[in-house]
């Protein structure tokens, strides 16, 4: 049975992003003026669009309450049975075990001090210091549904009243003798916290303290542009946007307040989707490079919702050109630039003064765009980012100069926000590296640093295969020349050149360049030799993954001989023996055939010059003639089959290889000795 293979159209990573990002767009209605107390108002005329309170500030609203709250009295209710309930107790023990110990003059005396006791009160000693805790010098003591004012330092406890029995008895009584009627059996709190009493009174004092201190009429004028934002300006529009924002809220209201950060969101990612379409549609069609640039636009829309919702920090600490350094990193500067401006656009959206953050960022953007320009060392991400640090700065003051026209207004403490955002694009270079391991890519700086011949690989393959070493080097030449021809990865194919034969560590001297006058395969059969040639892709495969080398670079060298045969061998075998039956499978390189331009240039460029040795005399007719037979031969082999190549890309490139050629065999001439005097 026949599984179907269902992949996602990169289109759906554009609808997704719009869906997420409005998602977690801020949800109320946003007031579309940014303001601050002693600053311009930067608008037209604003006028009151209806009538509205003017709200107290927080501060001011919490100090009428406190103020109100040190009134406040709490109340306690008093139980009026259980005094008589403990006195009738008193009453029934004395005519029963007490009557032996102690006279009616004792049982009186307890009886008169527990009605006063239970008259003052008696609560528990967690209710005496709570307030003392809270400083309360009267309560309000209920009885019934009537309540009198009562001082806290009246009433109390269980121990306090037993201790004041026991002290305050007349000096004809014996206190042994009190003490022993086990007066603590009559001694239980009649006095209790009446909390729903208590919160009600609380509550109807701090409704009771209105928020708003003023009204504004509808039509009324508020602040012109230019004029500073005084103290009453600034709390007239903090009420006008609170009002603003309570009316943007109920479900219908923020599901109509979603639709539209969706449709706009969108809108912005659909023009990034058209670029993409109408001029890099080898990006758009490609799964991974789509998904990466849509989640590069995804990452810092979502960190500035959250920076903005959250408070988190000033949204000049995020490194927003880190996504243009990154993308011209693995792409081109045009997209780069791009995908900069569709972040920055909905980012816009969001944070406090739109406008100069869009003046901000579109400038640090094209400042990456100019500086890296042609991306070949690590240091020039260093560079990017301090001029990126110093167009923030310059821009910021200059900004500032000309809105206010006075440098004491300047916020310095935005050079320190431009600072952090500094020392974050330095990691920079670590965000690349990881980037190439998550995604696949290779950037130019690690295609210069693998080219570089001091690396462990290519020292290798000059010590074991300086012929092999050597034929790299030229094609890199050929090769690297070819491609920029066309418009192709220069640097790539220069890079893949110099790693496509490493396989001939392997076996070195069974390849002719690394022959010096032994040839070990006069010893073989011609089917073992073409496996041990054919064997050098392989060999270099293994080699490349375990050194990790880029699979890009791997490509190379599993397409440089593409599907082809080991012709010498072949056809050796197909001369020598014309009626025997050949599995040509024997013959034939592993593949596959190259897919790309540069892997196509590099095929071309490897047979072209290693053929090229071979020419007895190096004139143009001669290299022509050469070059044209090996890419012909090639092409109708259909080993260009899958390269996107045309035929003015194969015309340029033979003719590029051409001069090359001549250039590097080119005729030196001969030094005349110097003629001897007829004196010497």
């Amino acid at each position: 049975m026949k599984v179907k293979n269902y992949s996602i159209h990169p289109s759906v990573y554009f609808i997704v992003a719009a869906l997420l990002i409005a998602y977690f767009f801020p949800r109320e209605g946003k007031f579309r003026y940014q303001f601050y107390e002693g600053k311009p108002w930067r608008y037209g005329l604003l006028t009151a669009p209806s009538d509205f309170p003017i709200y107290k500030t927080d501060a001011e609203v919490q100090a009428e309450r406190d103020s109100a709250l040190r009134k406040f009295e709490p109340y306690y209710r008093q139980d009026a049975t259980v005094e008589s309930k403990e006195i009738d107790k008193l009453r029934a023990d004395y005519q029963g075990t007490l009557r032996n110990r102690a006279t009616p003059a004792y049982m009186q005396y307890i009886e008169n001090s527990l009605q006063k006791l239970y008259r003052d009160g008696i609560i528990s000693t967690q209710d005496m210091d709570e307030l003392k805790k809270e400083e309360y010098p009267r309560i309000n003591l209920l009885a019934g549904s009537v309540a009198q004012p009562h001082y806290s330092s009246e009433f109390f406890t269980v121990k306090t009243a037993y201790e004041f029995i026991i002290n305050n008895c007349p000096s004809y009584l014996d206190k042994s003798i009190l003490q022993s009627c086990d007066i603590n059996n009559y001694l239980v709190e009649n006095v209790t916290y009446d909390k729903t009493m208590s919160e009600k009174v609380r509550e109807d004092i701090l409704n009771s303290i209105p928020l708003a201190n003023g009204m504004i009429q509808a039509g009324e004028r508020i602040v012109d542009r230019g004029e500073i934002i005084d103290n009453h300006t600034y709390n007239v529009l903090r009420s006008l946007k609170i009002v603003h924002e309570t009316k943007s809220g109920g479900a219908q209201r923020q599901g109509i307040i979603m639709g539209g950060q969706f449709v706009l969101v969108f809108g912005i990612l659909f023009c990034f989707w058209l670029y993409l379409w109408s001029f890099r549609l080898k990006i758009l069609h490609n799964r991974r490079n789509a998904l990466f640039l849509v989640l590069c636009v995804f990452v810092s829309c979502i960190l500035t919702e959250l920076c903005v919702t959250y408070g988190l920090f000033n949204v000049y600490i995020l490194p927003f050109a880190i996504v243009p350094i990154v993308v011209r990193t693995f792409f081109d500067s045009r997209t780069a630039l791009f995908t900069h401006l569709i972040i920055v656009l909905i980012c816009s959206l969001m944070v406090p003064f739109p406008h100069e953050f869009l003046l901000l960022q579109v400038i640090a953007g094209m400042v990456v765009t100019f500086s890296l320009r042609d991306l070949y060392e690590r240091s020039q991400l260093i560079r990017c980012a301090f001029f990126i640090f110093m167009s923030y700065a310059l821009c910021y003051i200059s900004l500032s100069i000309y809105q206010e026209a006075d440098f004491k207004k300047i916020n310095w403490m935005m050079m320190l926000y431009f600072g952090i955002n500094f020392i974050l694009l330095m990691f920079t270079y670590i965000l690349v590296y990881m980037l190439e391991k998550t995604f696949g890519y290779v950037s130019s700086i690690t295609l210069v640093e693998l080219s570089n011949i001091n690396t462990p690989i290519l020292k290798k393959l000059s010590e074991t295969s300086p012929g092999t070493f050597q034929h790299s080097l030229q094609m890199s030449i050929l090769a690297s020349e070819a491609a920029a021809a066309i418009g192709a990865n220069a640097q790539l194919v220069r890079t893949g050149a110099m790693y496509h034969d490493i396989g001939k560590m392997a076996n070195p001297a069974f390849f002719t360049e690394n022959q010096s006058s032994i040839n070990p395969h006069g010893q073989l059969s011609f089917d073992q030799s073409a496996k041990i040639i054919i064997n050098h892709v392989n060999d270099g495969v293994k080699i490349a993954e375990k050194a990790m080398l880029p699979n890009a670079i791997i490509d190379f060298i599993r397409t440089h001989h593409g599907r082809g045969k080991a012709k010498y061998f072949y056809n050796s075998f197909k001369n020598q023996y014309p009626d025997r039956e050949i599995d040509e499978e024997i013959f034939t390189y592993p593949g596959p055939n190259p897919f790309s331009k540069e892997t196509a240039v590099l095929m071309m460029a490897d047979s072209v010059e290693a053929a090229s040795r071979s020419l007895k005399e190096h004139t143009e007719e001669n290299i022509r003639a050469l070059v044209d037979k090996i890419i012909d031969g090639q092409i109708a082999d259909g080993l260009m089959r899958n390269a996107p190549l045309t035929f003015k890309d194969v015309e340029t490139i033979k003719n590029v290889f051409v001069e090359k050629l001549k250039i590097m065999y080119h005729t030196r001439i001969s030094y005349p000795d110097l003629k001897k005097g007829k004196d010497s």
